[in-house]
């Protein structure tokens, strides 16, 4: 008797759940969109640099998948000469704007202007170099086991100015890649390393290492950054759960901001094959 009492209290249990299961739509409060300027530019070692890409884009909801593009912008950068180096959307809609004559001068100071819907938008930004890396190491007795692949890439920083610098690393196997900030204020002036390390590393594997020179404002930018993305292994491109300020005002209303950081590095990038 027992046994069928329980059979039966199963059946009512697992019905109750079935018959309860019901869909919940989240009214979730949509703040009015803001423009989103992504302004990186990157002069890789060894290239002319001149070709460079400025992305606009806006916020949207959070369960929108699609992230909305803006077109018909005015967007340039004007270095201390009073150069003026055009962005142009040459795919229409893409919210890709881009400059085919650019001209990257270390130390350089730059400025940004966005003109979108008669707003101006505006930053002023260095651009920043980095050391060569002087070698690339590989040990596969790495990790805290002893058993994982780590490797190991090696600069020497200049001992004459407080340098900061932007690392991304890219696992072949990863969709996202890793990044990660360093102040040289403990290896002034020294050779210095930085290690990657995965217990899923295996002899094919490549590692797209590049090492960035960035400037104060952007490393403190970067830090916050990626201490609110966390949860999110460090990658940037999450949704942060708070608004994190950058350099681009708004000269027509300050309060009004776009989000991006208008930044300028030279950088290295080395594509390494697991040994």
């Amino acid at each position: 008797m027992k046994k069928h009492i329980s059979i039966f209290f199963l059946l009512a249990v697992a019905f109750s759940f079935t018959s309860c299961e019901e869909v919940i739509d989240v009214d979730l409060k949509t703040a009015a969109p803001r423009l989103v300027i992504d302004a990186a530019l990157k002069w890789e070692k060894d290239t002319d640099g001149s070709v460079q890409v400025i992305k606009l884009s806006t916020t949207t909801g959070f369960f929108n998948q699609n992230i909305p593009t803006v077109s018909g912008a005015i967007v340039f950068v004007t270095n201390e000469a009073n150069e003026v180096f055009d962005f142009i959307e040459t795919d229409p809609n893409s919210g890709n704007y881009v400059c085919t004559d650019f001209v990257p001068v270390l130390n350089g100071v730059y400025t940004l202007t966005v003109i979108q819907n008669g707003i101006t938008y505006a930053a002023t930004e260095t651009l920043m170099p980095v050391p060569p890396i002087d070698k690339i190491e590989q040990k596969n007795d790495g990790g805290f086991l002893g058993t994982d692949i780590e490797v190991r890439y090696f600069y020497t920083d200049n001992g004459m100015t407080d340098d900061f610098y932007l690392t991304r690393i890219k696992f072949s196997s990863y969709t996202i890649p890793e990044f990660g900030v360093i102040s040289d204020e403990l290896f002034q002036g020294n050779q210095f390393s930085d290690t990657y390390s995965n217990e899923e590393i295996k002899q094919g594997d490549q590692l797209d290492i590049t090492f960035s020179g960035i400037s104060e404002g952007y490393f403190n930018y970067l830090r916050v950054l990626f201490s609110i993305a966390g949860s999110t292994n460090g990658s940037p491109f999450q949704s942060p759960p708070a608004t994190v300020r950058g350099n681009i005002l708004n000269t027509n209303d300050i309060n009004n901001f776009a989000l991006g950081f208008f930044s300028l590095s030279e950088t290295n990038n080395i594509v390494y094959v697991i040994e």
